[in-house]
């Protein structure tokens, strides 16, 4: 089993619209929850009572197309409102993702590190020291889990910042995507991936549903091919359809089923009824 650990702030964690993108469920993708692996179900996170889509989901999703015979992890530590300062090696948020990650470790072999952040730090001048701050994060996930050539994928902020909502405070995304650009390119086996066209829930400062999606079938690129992305794909909208397309599974049928019992959306008799059918 292989593993990703997935950290930043919240649009890593995720406040994409629960209802406004098909869900993804592969029996193959899994959740760290509770110190147990679970088969993967959005929010991945739970950072904040609103956590909602990221980029993650649809990223293991196209991983899980090229490794059919595989299964993959999700590690979710990703805490909402984080600054680069909350990831120093001696912080709460970067000791509890590496208590994690070494955890799943025991199970799988950690092969990537998804991050996200730098909209907290996008203001007061904050970008003067942020590539010093983050190129020692990096560092030290590396040095903590004896993996000193393990690949970071790293999104840049999206160009909707500074304008409306929430998002206006971050005036400073420009410079801090530049300081991201600078880490990456003088960091080993780290790779870039743009945030060119995505769009903004109503607050001004979250990545929506759909283009969280498109996110993630960008990060996968950039693993994939261990590339920079610059620009967006052109065909994350295809690979997508791909993605919702797929047949689900008995087991995952069987999952669904449960769930929806369980949040009492069908009687016991219909449960049952509907389980046989799955099952014959």
């Amino acid at each position: 089993m292989k593993s990703f650990l997935l950290i930043g702030q919240s649009n890593m964690a995720g406040r994409g619209y629960l209802n406004d993108a098909p869900a993804i469920y592969n029996e193959n993708i899994e959740v760290l929850r509770n110190g147990r692996w679970q088969m993967m179900a959005e929010p991945l996170h739970n950072d904040r009572e609103v956590a909602g889509i990221g980029p993650a989901a649809s990223f293991a999703a196209a991983w899980a197309q090229d490794h059919q015979a595989e299964k993959l992890g999700l590690i979710p530590c990703a805490e909402g409102g984080s600054s680069i300062d909350e990831w120093a090696e001696d912080q709460v948020l970067a000791r509890h993702a590496l208590s994690e990650a070494k955890f799943a470790m025991e199970t799988s072999e950690l092969i990537g590190i998804l991050w996200h952040q730098g909209e907290n730090d996008s203001l007061n001048g904050q970008y003067k020291d942020y590539a010093e701050k983050l190129k020692a994060v990096f560092g030290h996930f590396r040095q903590a889990l004896s993996l000193p050539e393990l690949p970071i994928i790293v999104g840049e902020l999206p160009d909707f910042l500074g304008k409306s909502g929430f998002g206006q405070s971050a005036i400073e995304f420009k410079e801090i995507n530049r300081e991201i650009q600078t880490v990456v390119k003088g960091t080993k086996n780290s790779y870039l991936v743009s945030a060119e066209n995505l769009a903004s829930n109503p607050d001004g400062i979250h990545i929506n549903a759909e283009s969280q999606r498109q996110f993630g079938i960008r990060y996968y690129e950039a693993f994939k091919k261990r590339i920079n992305v610059a620009h967006a794909l052109g065909n994350e909208d295809e690979q997508l359809s791909r993605i919702y397309g797929r047949e689900t599974t008995t087991n995952e049928k069987i999952y669904l089923l449960s769930r929806d019992f369980a949040l009492g959306k069908l009687d016991y008799q219909t449960f049952m009824k509907k389980f046989a059918e799955i099952t014959k």
